[in-house]
């Protein structure tokens, strides 16, 4: 079985994320899992003015994804930034390229889901992820979230991510906060979920 964690990260934090899920989906017997990235949109000009071009060096060396390979995969999580409550542009144009794959039902039956990021704790990350749901129906995948069987995000007691549609963090507004333990452990178990229910799947 293999599963693929393919993210897009401007400052850091999804990549962190993405870790931690391919951390949890290695915890599956049998499960070969891979970490990509989809390709940069903007131009380095813009990339240098905000900062991104030194945080980004820190995955550099993840591979670029091409939506040809996603049918070499059992399973798939994607992870993404929030911009206004939906996909950011560059995870969405690589989601408008897959139209041909759309076309002939290659992705249909595999499993996947998602994972996000947010400045603020309101900034839209469950409508981000139920977004990137509705485009995974689209393709027919068998959506996986992340259960209340999770309990960390039951918890009040500290500021946190996590909601029953996929994991999450708060990056916070000048993107200063790290994902926090809980955040990254709620990323480990919809990894481990996800390729469990993958598993069942192809047998």
């Amino acid at each position: 079985m293999k599963t693929l964690v393919l993210f897009y990260s401007t400052y850091g934090h999804v990549w962190k994320l993405a870790e931690a899920v391919a951390e949890g989906a290695r915890q599956v017997a049998g499960n070969e899992v891979i970490v990509k990235r989809v390709p940069e949109t903007l131009p380095k000009e813009l990339l240098d003015k905000t900062g991104a071009t030194g945080a980004q060096q820190a995955f550099a060396h993840v591979p670029v994804a091409t939506p040809d390979e996603l049918t070499q995969y059992d399973a798939i999580i994607f992870g993404t930034p929030t911009r206004y409550g939906n996909l950011c542009g560059q995870m969405q144009a690589f989601m408008d390229s897959t139209g041909g794959l759309w076309a002939t039902g290659a992705l249909v039956g595999k499993v996947g889901g998602a994972f996000v990021s947010t400045a603020t704790q309101h900034g839209g990350q469950e409508e981000t992820l139920r977004s990137f749901h509705t485009e995974l129906l689209h393709h027919g995948f068998v959506i996986v979230g992340l259960p209340y069987a999770w309990q960390g995000q039951m918890g009040h007691e500290e500021v946190t991510g996590g909601t029953p549609y996929g994991a999450s963090t708060v990056a916070g507004g000048k993107g200063e906060r790290q994902p926090s333990e809980n955040e990254l452990e709620g990323a480990r178990f919809q990894g481990k979920h996800t390729a469990e229910i993958a598993s069942k799947l192809a047998k």
